[in-house]
């Protein structure tokens, strides 16, 4: 597949499901399978427990981690002893988890395994970061349901959606709901000029006015709509730390000095938006930007939901291409659109 390519240009890579059984492990097998291990080395983890053959949640089945010989990879304690492989132990980490310190091993067969790594994003990068010993090209995280932080740019520079019929079991309303999470994650950088200015304010909300004078608004977070705009007559740029939430986009644009804002976020992960509020709030004048971005490599499409509902594949994998004008595969079928 192209993106395969594509993705090794990389030195990190989180796969993202939009919902459970959307595909999501199968994509990280599918990838594992077809990386040119005789050029590049390659590390995998996972935030939260994967390789489950059950689902815990659905009952329903799941496909297996299955590892290449020569990849490396961090699991907890508990998973390393039940892996179904043999490997080197190179190090016990200190990142911990509920099931152990993280181990970081390096597969000598081809084999099946439980990938639990870091549970938090932080502790994620830290693994990241003791992996460079090793003089690894490429991580691979495989994701979490609703653990859209892990796509954070902070954490990898590219990524990989999953989504299908689990996420929604009509074509219509699955393309419109995963296009609009396409576009957040496609938002354009902000300037240079406001990367430096805000890339090192961790809280609060703050705002900069036409003559470009910073101020600080004096609120914790978006979450508080108790915005103190006092001496701001108009509102360049607003650079929201935390959260961006559709109460406080509704709340300002009832006040005129925000009506020719960009507002400025981390990462497209600290978006909360409906399509709806997004769109009323951007227009000519008004714009999202963010700090950082992650390249989005490609979607990949599941056409089947737990419950038995089977999707077109070929109408879904084209329609929502030509909606995100990016390829999206189905890996079963191996459908191509765009």
């Amino acid at each position: 597949m192209p993106f395969i390519e594509e993705l090794i240009k990389y030195k990190s890579c989180s796969i993202v499901g939009l919902e459970k059984n959307t595909g999501k492990t199968e994509c990280f097998n599918y990838v594992l399978q077809r990386l040119p291990l005789d050029k590049k080395r390659i590390a995998v983890s996972s935030i939260g427990i994967d390789g489950e053959t059950t689902d815990q949640v659905t009952k329903t089945a799941k496909p297996e981690i299955f590892l290449r010989e020569g990849i490396y990879f961090g699991t907890s304690e508990k998973h390393y002893l039940m892996k179904r492989l043999s490997a080197e132990l190179l190090e016990i980490s200190n990142e911990n988890t509920s099931l152990g310190n993280i181990i970081i091993g390096k597969a000598l067969t081809p084999g099946k395994i439980l990938l639990s790594g870091p549970s938090s994003t932080v502790g994620l990068r830290r693994w990241m970061d003791e992996m460079k010993k090793y003089d690894i090209d490429l991580t691979i995280i495989d994701g979490a349901l609703s653990r859209m932080s892990l796509a954070s740019p902070t954490v990898s520079e590219s990524m990989i959606l999953a989504t299908g019929a689990a996420y929604s079991a009509n074509i219509n309303t699955l393309v419109q709901k995963t296009a609009f999470v396409v576009q957040m994650i496609n938002l354009d950088l902000t300037s240079e000029d406001n990367r430096e200015t805000f890339n090192d304010i961790k809280n609060g909300v703050w705002a900069i006015d036409e003559d470009d004078v910073i101020h600080d608004l004096k609120v914790a977070s978006s979450l508080s709509i108790n915005i103190n705009t006092e001496g701001l007559k108009k509102c360049k740029t607003l650079f929201v730390s935390g959260a961006l939430t559709d109460n406080f986009i509704n709340h300002i644009r009832q006040n005129k000095i925000f009506n020719e804002t960009e507002i400025v976020v981390r990462d497209f992960t600290k978006i909360f938006l409906t399509p709806m509020t997004y769109n009323s709030f951007v227009n000519g004048k008004r714009k999202i930007t963010v700090l950082q971005k992650s390249k989005l490599i490609a979607v990949c499409v599941n056409p089947t939901s737990p419950n038995g509902i089977v999707l077109d594949s070929e109408k879904l994998c084209n329609t929502l291409s030509e909606a995100i004008k990016l390829p999206v595969y189905d890996l079963r079928a191996k459908a191509v659109g765009f």
